[in-house]
């Protein structure tokens, strides 16, 4: 109250210097340090040094106005006492002031050289002294100046011990005000309140809302130390920053993250409804912490949505003409394949809308099923992508796991599709009848969806969930063998067989393709080596016996290797392979002519026979001898071989009379059936006709014709049936060197698949019955009768006298 009386006695005249401030708000009492720099302001200070020291205190409105205007600055100051002036280096004074009492400014007198302003002064009405009301708001004001410390304002002891020692209400508003850090405004606002109770009021409610701000930094910050832990600080800073930023509603680094991802999702070009399902997954993740186990699933899922090619296709090249030339540059032969592919472009470029074709390719290895697939992508103008199926067990690697799984990813379909960038390349399964199937399910069965035309539209891989359109992909398959692909599989697709070459194709292949090769991995050039076309016939015929060419392919790498070591010896500069230094190369010659081969031999006959590399030659041998009509089978015969033997040694019983074969043969002569190469198991029926011609002739004992193979099925009747993989059988003939085939009859439509260049080799005989095929391959059919023996003369009967042994003397 004295101060107040101080004030009130002391002369304050009307007209003052105004001295704008910036960022700060001066009440009466306050007593305060302020930098003045703006030469305005400066004049204002010396001028009122120079009088009474009084200056008027106004706050300008905009804190970055350098030269207020009148009505940029508020209208109510402080009229303040200047206490100490210090002049700086840099020109700038630093002046101690004290609020003396409140003004408003009325008129401006002056602008220069220094703002001249008249003020009223403001007089505060006497508050009601000892009233329940201002008790309590000045109790109240005094407990929430106190809490807001005790949550960690910054307002310092002295002012403390004042405020609890104050009883006037407009003091203590002004105290408070000053020294809890309020904005502008809100200052001003308080400094224009003239009632003492009704600033007290204000300065509570100001209160309560600081007490409310600290309460929620006390959570953001326990919220950040829970999630964080205490040991980890510099996460624990940006965490709180986050978390601010947060509440406050500004963007950070993840937000950013964010609606990037959203962007990639609408440029995807996603269905519509899986771009809903996506931006659904995006907004889940957003709301999420981003160290949840669920968001780093979610994040993955949501990059795999993005980088698969839903709606990204290449178009396709349909100048058919240019695709097989293509295809002719990269295969030789294979002419079926070459009509199927331009086939397809034919249809394609007249109907936009198909489903893509599946195909099968089986055939033995190393006749380039694999390398035919690149081509028919280069030729369509496609992206490729292959996938070995060999030895895949888990029905996940075809349809993918559950997302719910730890490190869950999508099957190879949908993987091998992101890796090709389109949805529409050319897809190889290589190595179809590798598959196999155990606990974790059957991936040949999880293969009917993808092969299916029908069906294929919609493919919904387990960790996608969502329907993916597989109709534009041309899916190729590769196998080696149909028996160990399911039947449901084998009927989605178009199977193509592939058979082994002849040796004139193999010739024009290594030729083209395979010495180019080698000549160039193995550092050479083709002026240092030059094959001769008979050593590459040499290689061929007794290097290799196989339907592929990786055996051609690695003997040719091995003759340019040992050239390449030559020339880089210094041991010639030119190397002439011909087919009588190709044993220098490569040593004595791996496959001689059989020596079944040498004569015309009883018992002996050449059959033909498939496996899954390609037609083998197969020598069946029989015999006979004295006993009580046994039969053994040795060679490692399969039950289907072991029954066409006895299949054939009925029909032979039956047939005793027309083969001029003793009818009791079976019960005083023992049979023996031998297939050499006894370590390889062998089975099937269409060794039927070579056991029965092999019997027929050890019980006649007529010579098998060398130069004739054969192949069929024979039934008790004797009739010839029909069998399989007649191409790779005839191939395995022209090989071995046989002159003349017997095929069943209804074989015969079958050799439209035989290069017309091994038929213009070979006589093809065609068997009905197995008259048919004795009639070709004995020498004499029927069987000439046996002749009648003479009966012996009786023997004289001659008395022989036993000699008895002398004892042997000596040592041994």
């Amino acid at each position: 109250m004295e101060n107040r009386q101080e004030t009130e006695e002391l002369n304050i005249p009307d007209v003052l210097p105004l001295l704008p401030v910036r960022d700060v708000v001066v009440y009466p009492y306050m007593i305060l340090p302020l930098f003045v720099g703006r030469e305005i302001s400066i004049a204002a200070v010396d001028h009122a040094l120079s009088k009474d020291r009084m200056i008027f205190l106004a706050t300008q409105r905009d804190v970055g106005d350098e030269d207020p205007a009148p009505e940029a600055i508020y209208e109510v100051g402080t009229v303040a006492m200047i206490m100490r002036m210090l002049k700086l280096p840099d020109g700038r004074v630093k002046i101690l002031v004290q609020g003396l009492t409140k003004g408003r400014i009325t008129e401006y007198l002056a602008e220069k050289p220094f703002y001249s302003v008249r003020i009223d002064r403001i007089i505060e009405p006497a508050a009601p002294e000892n009233t329940l009301e201002s008790e309590a708001l000045i109790r109240t004001v005094k407990e929430e100046l106190a809490k807001i410390v005790a949550l960690g304002k910054a307002v310092s002891p002295e002012v403390m011990v004042i405020v609890e020692n104050m009883q006037e209400p407009g003091a203590l508003a002004d105290l408070v005000a000053s020294n809890i850090g309020l904005k502008v405004e809100e200052a001003q606002g308080l400094l224009e309140v003239i009632d003492p109770l009704e600033r007290l009021k204000k300065v509570n409610d100001l209160l309560n809302k600081e007490s409310e701000l600290l309460n929620m930094q006390a959570r953001i910050q326990s919220a950040a130390k829970e999630e964080m832990g205490k040991s980890q600080r510099e996460y624990y800073l940006r965490e709180q920053l986050r978390a601010i930023q947060q509440e406050l509603g500004e963007t950070d680094a993840r937000s950013e993250e964010m609606a990037e991802l959203r962007k990639a999702i609408e440029n995807a070009k996603m269905p519509q409804n899986v771009e809903k399902e996506a931006l659904k997954q995006l907004g889940r993740l957003e709301q999420m912490h981003p160290d949840a186990a669920e968001a780093g699933m979610l994040r993955t899922f949501l990059d795999w949505m993005v980088d698969i090619p839903w709606g990204k296709a290449t178009k396709d090249a349909l100048e058919i003409n240019r695709a097989s030339e293509i295809l002719n540059e990269d295969h030789y032969f294979l002419e079926k394949v070459k009509e199927r592919i331009l086939e397809f472009l034919a249809v394609r470029k007249l109907k936009k809308k198909m489903k893509g074709p599946i195909l099968c390719f089986v055939g033995p290895p190393g006749v380039g099923k694999t390398s035919l697939g690149k081509s028919i992508a280069r030729a369509m103008g496609r992206k490729f992508v292959r996938i070995s199926l060999g030895g895949v067990r888990d029905e996940a690697e075809i349809r993918g796991h559950r997302r719910t799984y730890v490190g869950a990813l999508p099957g190879r379909i949908i993987q091998g599709l992101k890796q090709a960038g389109s949805n529409n390349p050319v897809f190889m399964l290589d190595e179809l009848d590798k598959l196999g199937s155990d606990f974790r399910g059957d991936p040949s069965s999880a293969l009917l969806e993808v092969l299916d035309p029908e069906q294929n539209n919609s493919f919904s891989d387990h960790y996608i969930n969502l329907p993916f359109n597989l109709s534009n992909v041309m899916f190729i398959a590769t196998a080696n063998q149909m028996d160990t692909i399911p039947g449901p599989l084998r009927d989605r697709m178009e199977v193509i067989n592939l058979s082994g070459y002849t040796e004139e194709e193999k010739l024009g292949i290594a030729k083209r393709y395979l010495v180019p090769r080698q000549v160039k991995e193995n550092g050479i050039t083709e002026e240092i080596a030059v094959f001769s076309e008979e050593a590459l016939r040499t290689i061929i015929a007794k290097y290799t016996r196989e339907a592929g060419l990786r055996n051609l392919e690695r003997e040719i790498g091995s003759v340019c290797r040992k050239v390449a070591r030559k020339f880089a010896e210094g041991k010639g500069e030119k190397f002439v392979i011909t087919a009588g230094t190709v044993p220098k190369y490569l040593g004595p010659p791996k496959f001689l002519r059989e020596e079944e081969m040498e004569k015309n031999e009883v018992g002996v006959v050449t059959g033909l026979a498939w496996t899954p590399v390609g037609g083998e030659v197969l020598f069946v041998e029989a015999t006979v001898m004295k006993g009580k009509g046994g039969l053994t089978l040795t060679g490692q015969l399969g039950d289907v071989m072991k029954e066409s033997v006895q299949a054939a040694l009925s029909y032979i019983r039956s047939k005793t009379a027309e083969l001029n074969i003793p009818e009791d043969f079976s019960s005083t002569i023992d049979i023996h059936v031998h297939v050499p190469a006894g370590a390889i198991p062998k089975d099937g029926p269409s060794a039927g006709v070579t056991m029965a011609t092999a019997l027929v002739s050890a019980l006649t004992k007529i010579p098998v014709r060398k130069e004739v193979a054969m192949t069929g099925e024979i039934t008790l009747r004797g009739k010839v049936l029909p069998i399989g993989g007649l191409k790779e059988k005839i191939l395995a003939a022209a090989r071995l060197g046989v002159t003349t085939v017997i095929i069943p009859i209804q074989n015969k439509k079958d050799l439209e698949d035989v290069p017309k260049t091994i038929l213009k080799k070979l006589k093809i005989v065609t068997a009905a019955n197995i008259d048919d095929v004795l009639a070709v391959a004995l020498e004499k059919f029927p069987p000439p009768a046996p002749k009648a023996a003479k009966p012996e003369p009786p023997k004289a009967k001659v008395r022989t006298r036993v000699p008895v042994a002398a004892p042997v003397r000596g040592k041994a």
